[in-house]
């Protein structure tokens, strides 16, 4: 019982994110030296993985304590994970295991400023203060999806680094790549949580632009991301088999056209944000898998 109501408050489902952030970085590796350090590639799995929970974790705790998620009607995708305010762990330990986790991941990430250098101190340095203020200053400030964004490209940038000790347009284009993917998750998430946000003084993308606004705003997540795809197979950066991520667009549409016609409503707007997540992941795997069989032939 314990064990799934923790696995429940980090979001293992959502976690998936950074593991393609992570295999993406690891594929351009494979790609261009046709090898990868397999101690290093697990223990960069733990790091991001022990971040990633940390920065759930510690949202949940600052939600419940500043009242959002006690009045937020929650989804499988929004309101928070119900937790606390249903009283199955104490806020103290929520908070606890999410500076724990953060502690576990910047410890791995100080292994590799040792072994990396000063390219990856700036990257976990970007990490450990973002993680730690995110719930409290950069979501106040409308920075979330640009935060989320960010810390994508980030993963597959310090991935492809450790494994390489350089830098590419091919690791920060697919890192932009895949950090707007997730951000756009992120994005139709906070429609049903737009109004107990906004009385509680938060202040997302939805919030700042209207729902209206930001029902059209959607479409601009999935374009920049198609749009570097594209530029980028153009461009001999991407393999040519990266196409295949428009066999997702089907997923995007059934989305969008959802959230212009339901954007004032929690219910109804459920199957948009089912498909925004489904989207999101399946166009991130089928960029990853470009990528190896290209290695592969």
């Amino acid at each position: 019982m314990q064990l799934s109501v923790w696995l429940r408050v980090i979001r293992i489902r959502f976690l998936l994110a950074s593991v393609i952030a992570v295999s993406l970085g690891l594929a351009i590796t494979w790609r261009q030296n046709s090898t990868i350090d397999p101690f290093d590639a697990v223990l960069t799995f733990a790091g991001v993985m022990a971040l990633h929970a940390s920065v759930d974790l510690l949202n949940d705790y600052w939600d419940y304590k500043r009242g959002i998620d006690t009045i937020t009607k929650r989804t499988k995708m929004s309101g928070g994970t119900g937790v606390l305010p249903e009283g199955l762990l104490k806020p103290s330990s929520v908070y606890r295991a999410g500076i724990g986790f953060l502690i576990l991941g910047s410890v791995i990430g100080f292994y590799f400023v040792f072994t990396d250098g000063i390219i990856i101190a700036a990257i976990l340095g970007f990490a450990i203060l973002s993680i730690y203020f995110y719930s409290t200053k950069i979501v106040d400030s409308g920075l979330a999806e640009f935060f989320v964004a960010v810390k994508g490209a980030m993963i597959v940038l310090g991935t492809f680094f450790i494994q390489s000790n350089q830098i590419t347009f091919e690791s920060i284009l697919g890192g932009i790549v895949v950090g707007v993917l997730s951000s756009l998750v992120l994005f139709i998430a906070s429609f049903p949580d737009h109004d107990a946000d906004k009385s509680k003084g938060r202040k997302t993308l939805v919030i700042a632009v209207g729902k209206k606004r930001a029902a059209s705003i959607f479409w601009v997540f999935p374009l920049i991301s198609y749009f570097l795809i594209m530029a980028g197979i153009f461009f001999g950066i991407f393999p040519i088999l990266s196409i295949i991520t428009l066999f997702s667009i089907p997923l995007l549409l059934k989305a969008g056209i959802g959230l212009r016609q339901n954007f004032d409503s929690v219910d109804e707007l459920m199957p948009s944000m089912s498909n925004t997540l489904k989207f999101s992941r399946l166009t991130g795997a089928l960029f990853v898998f470009s990528f190896l069989i290209n290695s592969v032939f």
